[in-house]
């Protein structure tokens, strides 16, 4: 099978979209599929994603006051042009933005079969950003993308039962997966715990993510603050970067701010950290939690995404009801005040997150493509059937 892949965004970028779509294709390499790329053309010096059988790389530009996220232009002509000469038996569309809605009309032309992804809530980052009023705009906009496609993968099955109660049609879940050596507490690194002013009697509580407006900031630095103030000789450190990141330095000047890191380095703060604090209620899955939990970390998240999904309260991590942003602060400082309580729970986290490991979730993947191939034939051969 003869697989494309459309998506805004592709490694190195860091964020969720870009890393499954990494971790779908080194799978589906290492099976013999053929994969195709279309994505906006990378800023700075151009290079080709490894292992494509071909790649169309199309013009795109950065989100104003955010230079991280890129978008890429319609493209409707070179589709067709690209996909006439080297011509999928079935599309992914991971991304909704302009590139997106432009391979859709392509595929829709030439009638190759077309499987989306749902890997952005778009309508929670409206109330995030101020615009609440365009919401529901945003949703019909969504649905009438979504429902020309054969199907839409989702992360979880809260979310395919919220969509489907939306109007969305053919959903189905395709959870995200884990790999348990990259991530795993084999990697606790002594040396950077007593870089943080950190020892095995003093915790270190950790975040990783975007520090943007949606990521819930604001409870990430009240979290922060009460747990310095009911232990101040704690450590706490926060990976990676965006435009809350300024003001988070400067309301929590104890805390370390290590910008983005390579993944190597990102496995052993994983691991050399006990608790994870996680308050964003914006994600569609959150491979963070997933990464945290594999590392053996005790996680604090809301009921919530990956945090619903894999977290049971008091089991395996920490989960409150979405909302209860004094409960989340409160148990956040109770926990780091409890070391056998979250070494008990970090090792019963990594348990639960092995369950979730990538071969079986490119299998998902591949059924929702197969059944789009077969809806197709019938539809456009029904001689066939």
């Amino acid at each position: 099978m003869r697989i494309c892949l459309v998506s805004e965004t592709w490694s190195p970028d860091i964020n969720g979209v870009a890393h499954t779509l990494k971790q779908l294709s080194t799978e589906l390499l290492q099976r013999g599929f053929t994969l195709q790329l279309v994505r906006p053309r990378p800023a700075g010096q151009a290079h080709g994603a490894d292992g494509m059988s071909a790649e169309l790389q199309v013009k795109g530009f950065s989100m104003p006051g955010y230079h991280q996220v890129r978008l890429g232009l319609p493209a409707g002509r070179r589709l067709q042009r690209f996909w006439a000469t080297e011509r999928p038996d079935v599309i992914y569309v991971a991304t909704e933005g302009p590139l997106g809605w432009s391979a859709l009309r392509a595929a829709e032309r030439l009638e190759i079969p077309v499987v989306s992804g749902w890997h952005t809530n778009f309508d929670h980052y409206c109330r995030d950003y101020g615009i609440a009023w365009l919401s529901p705009l945003v949703t019909r906009r969504l649905r009438h993308f979504h429902n020309r496609c054969a199907g839409t993968l989702v992360p979880t099955h809260r979310q395919a039962e919220e969509l489907t109660s939306k109007g969305f049609e053919n959903v189905r879940v395709m959870a995200r997966g884990i790999d348990g050596e990259t991530f795993s507490p084999a990697h606790r690194s002594p040396e950077l715990r007593a870089s943080w002013d950190g020892d095995e009697h003093r915790p270190v509580a950790l975040y990783v993510g975007r520090l943007a407006p949606e990521k819930n900031l604001d409870l990430l630095r009240d979290t922060f603050a009460a747990m310095l103030a009911a232990r101040p000789e704690m450590s706490i450190v926060v990976v990676g970067d965006g435009p809350g990141k300024s003001s988070l330095e400067k309301a929590l000047p104890d805390v370390r701010f290590t910008g983005f890191i390579d993944p190597q380095g990102l496995a052993r703060h994983y691991a050399s950290a006990d608790i994870f604090i996680f308050p964003s209620i914006s994600e569609t899955w959150g491979n963070v939690v997933l990464e945290a939990m594999a590392s053996g970390l005790a996680v604090v998240a809301f009921r919530h995404a990956a945090g619903a999904e894999l977290i049971d309260d008091d089991i395996n991590g920490v989960s409150l009801p979405v909302g209860d942003e004094d409960g989340f602060r409160d148990a956040a400082v109770t926990l780091s005040q409890q070391p056998a309580r979250y070494g008990r729970l970090g090792r019963a986290a990594r348990e639960r997150a092995l369950q979730y490991r990538w071969p079986a979730i490119t299998d998902d993947f591949l059924a929702a493509l197969n059944l789009a191939r077969e809806v197709s034939d019938e539809t456009t051969h029904p001689c066939r059937v």
